[in-house]
């Protein structure tokens, strides 16, 4: 069990764009991420599900404890079916196995995993929905046998990029995808510099 010991997620999503995970790949067309360590909740909603504000958490959740605890609190009770929203709640479980006891990580890692594949289920091209999950299995040891969807995670996600804006991203979903792709070596330098020539 040495391989979960050493098991964390603070490495799964946007901090790694961030600079909390391993160095990323140089892409020279590609714009780099800014991050700031200080983040504001956009006032586009009221609602705490709307996805720009669910993108703010995740970012903080990724990064810090007890955000990833405000995030889990915020979606542990989310009963709705709208598929963006279940991604979300998969992807705050899986950051809650990051902080969880050794008995309980894999508990909420098989609880996430049946939450992607509920939300998948209701949207199956919803590309913002896949990258939660490729980020979240592409992290994951291999010996848990829950990074099934990989591979065909990351061909939707990488066709999904290169046909932007017809890729059902909005421009900052857009970023965050190319971004996690390119800079975590994921893609091809090939492919990296046709996503770098890919406009907003």
């Amino acid at each position: 069990m040495n391989g979960f010991v050493r098991w964390t997620l603070s490495a799964a999503v946007l901090p790694a764009l961030c600079g909390f995970g391993p160095a990323l790949r140089p892409a020279a067309s590609v714009a780099p991420v800014s991050c700031s360590s200080t983040f504001s909740f956009p006032q586009l909603s009221t609602s705490p599900y709307h996805p720009a504000v669910l993108r703010r958490h995740y970012e903080l959740a990724a990064a810090d404890k007890a955000a990833g605890e405000k995030f889990y609190q915020l979606l542990a009770n989310y009963k709705d079916r709208d598929a963006l929203v279940l991604g979300y709640k998969a992807a705050s479980e899986a950051i809650r196995a990051r902080d969880a006891s050794m008995l309980n990580k894999l508990s909420y890692v098989q609880d996430a995993a049946r939450t992607f594949e509920q939300a998948v289920s209701l949207a199956p091209q919803n590309a913002e929905i896949r990258f939660l999950r490729f980020s979240v299995e592409s992290n994951l040891p291999a010996f848990l046998g829950l990074s099934k969807h990989v591979d065909e995670d990351k061909e939707m996600l990488l066709n999904a990029a290169l046909s932007h804006p017809n890729s059902g991203l909005d421009a900052e979903a857009f970023r965050t995808v190319r971004g996690f792709l390119v800079g975590r070596g994921h893609v091809s330098d090939a492919d990296a510099q046709r996503l770098g020539k890919v406009a907003e």
